[in-house]
């Protein structure tokens, strides 16, 4: 399997992990997921190979959908949990003791 490829295939793992993480509620394991993500586009990036490749960039094309989803998913997520805390922010006196209590 040609080099390009290969980094393709870790670029794509990397974003199923993150969609893994991002379904649970583990801080840790999205910032390691996505670390993964950031390495292995460097990757990817570094080879260079998937400019003049044709068939790494269709693999490439071919992964944009899963990228943007990712993308979609972490901006909804981050969305959803500023309201939450907004929320917590109006209503602190109220709210926290449930949240919060000793």
């Amino acid at each position: 399997m040609p080099l390009g490829l290969a980094a393709l295939d870790e670029l794509t793992a990397a974003f199923d992990g993150l969609r893994a993480a991002l379904d649970g509620n583990d801080p840790a394991s999205i910032e390691s997921a996505t670390s993964r993500i950031a390495k292995a586009a460097a990757a990817v990036r570094a080879i260079g190979v998937w400019r003049s490749d044709p068939a790494v960039r269709d693999r490439l094309e071919a992964l944009r959908p899963l990228m943007e989803a990712a993308r979609v998913r972490t901006n909804l997520l981050a969305d959803h949990t500023k309201q939450r805390l907004s929320i917590l922010a109006a209503q602190g006196a109220e709210t926290a003791p449930l949240v919060y209590s000793r």
